[in-house]
């Protein structure tokens, strides 16, 4: 599917998408994907990948394939984000503007929770840490005191 069909598709609230109402309910139908599009199209201008829309997302590099995904995510319309290393195998440059989109994101109010093991991002990029190993948590907080905590720095940062 292209990047365009691709958001589209992961769009909620699609009457077409049930017989019923696609065959009892037309004018709806047509509405909501008129609606859909103009989701797509802001989704991809913010996610600056208006110039893929009509690239195959199987054409797409690692880091626009994270941008597509979170995309997805977008069109659901979720009050949080659940991601998990959404940098992993990204190049610098696509990396930098992901972080950029997440930041966007939680500063128009949504929750974003993600799990990453480059502890750099982490310290650099999140309000609230939460250190788990080996199933337990180790330390819960801002990133300074986080950072600093001794089972941490022996468990992450080699110590």
């Amino acid at each position: 599917m292209t990047v365009r069909a691709n958001l589209a598709f992961a769009a909620k609230h699609q009457t077409g998408e049930q017989a019923l109402g696609a065959l009892f309910r037309p004018g709806t139908v047509h509405e909501e994907e008129t609606n859909i599009q103009s989701e797509v199209d802001e989704t991809l201008d913010f996610l600056e990948l208006d110039h893929l829309a009509n690239e195959y997302g199987s054409a797409l590099s690692g880091g626009q394939r994270k941008l597509l995904e979170l995309g997805r995510v977008l069109m659901m319309d979720p009050e949080i984000i659940l991601l998990d290393e959404p940098v992993a195998g990204v190049n610098p440059s696509l990396t930098e503007d992901l972080l950029a989109r997440l930041h966007d994101l939680n500063d128009r109010g949504r929750t974003i929770l993600f799990i990453e093991h480059d502890m750099d991002i982490v310290m650099e990029h999140c309000d609230r840490v939460v250190v788990m190993h080996n199933g337990e948590t180790l330390a819960v907080g801002i990133p300074e005191i986080v950072q600093e905590d001794e089972r941490v720095i022996e468990a992450y940062l080699g110590g």
